[in-house]
Parts: structure tokens; sequence; C-alpha cells
């Protein structure tokens, strides 16, 4: 999986509203105390046993307290110094940073921190078994796209090319529409369309990456499903931002799979993904 494709940035939206919030709102401030003990990125190359094609992924992560906070990044848009500059420094400051992605990786650890994901009563903890890295991929793909509340038959705009996801949605009996901004085709030959908007018409669901969060896309793509006048739902699948994406449950999203640090892929032990559901869904 790369990168997500993009219509440009908005200048405002739930994303951005988000961010000004914990930046401006006194009672929402992170305290000055609140820092980051640790920086660190990591960057992972797959190719899992048996498929025939493989992907590279970049995150970054900021630790708070006993939670790390993580946003995935285009790999080499940011210099490893950049983060590693972050440790010591309060979170408040950090949500001011120039890099969008060290912004929402500094929210994300502290959201964690506040709230973390074992202990919110929404959460349906689901367990990934210890397996090599084709297992575990595919029993978390089964897991997030048992999100999607679509009948079989139903076309879903797929936003982050994982071919897990694209294997369960068959699996269902769902179409999907793959986006990814690298383009290109699946692993089974199907045309990868480069901008959402051009794959959102004739969709009746959205499955979209975490890592629109930290290219500044999953704004457009909130307001381009608003403005649809359609009931769209839209699933997130977030390793990058989880804790971020929690708190737009109900204001564009309607399901999220929030896996934070560490994912499944850093190891074949057992590991954890939780699964929430707006209150409220559109």
């Amino acid at each position: 999986m790369t990168t997500t494709a993009q219509i440009g940035t908005a200048k405002s939206g739930p994303v951005t509203a988000l961010l000004d919030r914990y930046r401006s709102d006194p009672d929402l401030m992170p305290p000055v105390d609140d820092t980051v003990s640790v920086a660190f990125t990591t960057s992972q190359c797959v190719r899992h046993n048996g498929r025939s094609g493989g992907y590279h992924n970049h995150v970054i992560s900021l630790r708070v307290g006993t939670t790390t906070g993580s946003c995935a990044v285009e790999p080499g848009s940011i210099d490893p110094e950049v983060v590693h500059a972050c440790a010591g420094r309060p979170v408040i400051e950090l949500l001011h940073h120039d890099e969008l992605a060290v912004r929402v990786a500094a929210l994300d650890a502290y959201l964690a921190h506040l709230r973390p994901h074992p202990f919110d009563a929404r959460a349906v903890a689901v367990q990934v078994d210890a397996g090599d890295s084709l297992q575990r991929s595919l029993t978390r793909a089964r897991a997030v796209t048992g999100l999607i509340d679509t009948p079989p038959g139903g076309r879903v705009l797929v936003i982050g090319v994982v071919n897990s996801l694209l294997v369960c949605l068959r699996e269902r009996g769902l179409r999907y529409v793959p986006c990814d901004l690298q383009g290109g085709t699946t692993e089974w030959g199907e045309p990868i369309v480069t901008d959402f908007a051009d794959g959102l018409d004739g969709s009746d669901a959205v499955l979209a990456s975490g890592m629109m969060l930290g290219n500044g896309t999953l704004d457009p793509l909130l307001e381009l499903v608003a403005a649809s006048g359609r009931p769209v739902p839209v699933t997130l699948f977030a390793q990058s931002g989880a804790a971020v994406a929690r708190e737009l449950l109900g204001r564009g999203v309607d399901a999220l799979s929030a896996e934070p640090y560490p994912f499944f892929w850093l190891t074949g032990d057992t590991s954890a993904i939780y699964l929430y559901r707006a209150a409220c869904p559109r």
C-alpha cells in the first residue's frame, strides 16, 4: 500500500477542526507537562509468501506516557531527524509543528494516553492470532471488512490498496474500486484509480486508510461524501492516527478499525485491533 489518492487538501473539515480544538480550547489543550518521551521511525517492506507483489510503509511514532501515537507518511517525505527532534518536547508544542504528520502523531499519542483503546467501552477487541504475515494480514482484513454494512453485490471504494482487504471483500461478494495515488494495477490485474473523486460515484460505501490523516486528504474525502447527497458510509482502517480517527466517529466516519502501535506486521505474536461504530450512523 502506498499513500492515498488526493484531490487537494482542505483548509477546513473534521480533521482540521479537531486539531484546532486541541490547540486552542483550554478544556482540551494538553498540559505543558505532557511531553514526548520517545520519537522514532519504522520503515517496513512486505512480501507475503504466495503473493506476487509487496508494499513499503514508513511510519513516524511518538510516545506519551505509556502509549505510542503514529502517522504513516510517504517513504522519504520526512527527515528522520525531524522526528527525533520531537523527543522531550511538549505535545501542545508539537500540535503546532510544520509537518501535518507530526501533528497527527502527537495528537494520536495524547488521545490514546488519555483514553487507551483497551479501556474504551465502545471498542470491540478482536484478537489477531499468532501466525505468519499472510495469516495475520487476512485475519485483520476479515475483521476490518466486517465493519462494512453493504449487502452482496454492493460496490466499495477502497482508498489505500491492501490486497488482503480486496480478497476479503470478494469473499463477501462485494465489488470494489481500488484507489491509490501510485496507480497501476492490483495483484489480479485490476486497474487502480488515482483520484478518489472518480471512484466515489456509484459506490455504496468507502473503506479508507488512516494514511489519509497524514497527507491531508481525509477532509476532502469526507466533504466530498457529504456533498454527494447519498448515504455512503465511511469506514477507516487506521494504524496511522487510530485515536485521532476515533474522534471522527459520527463526524463523517461511520466505523473504525483502530490498530495502535505495535502493528500486526511487527510481530508474529498475538495482538489486538479495536472495532468501533458511530453511535448514530448516517
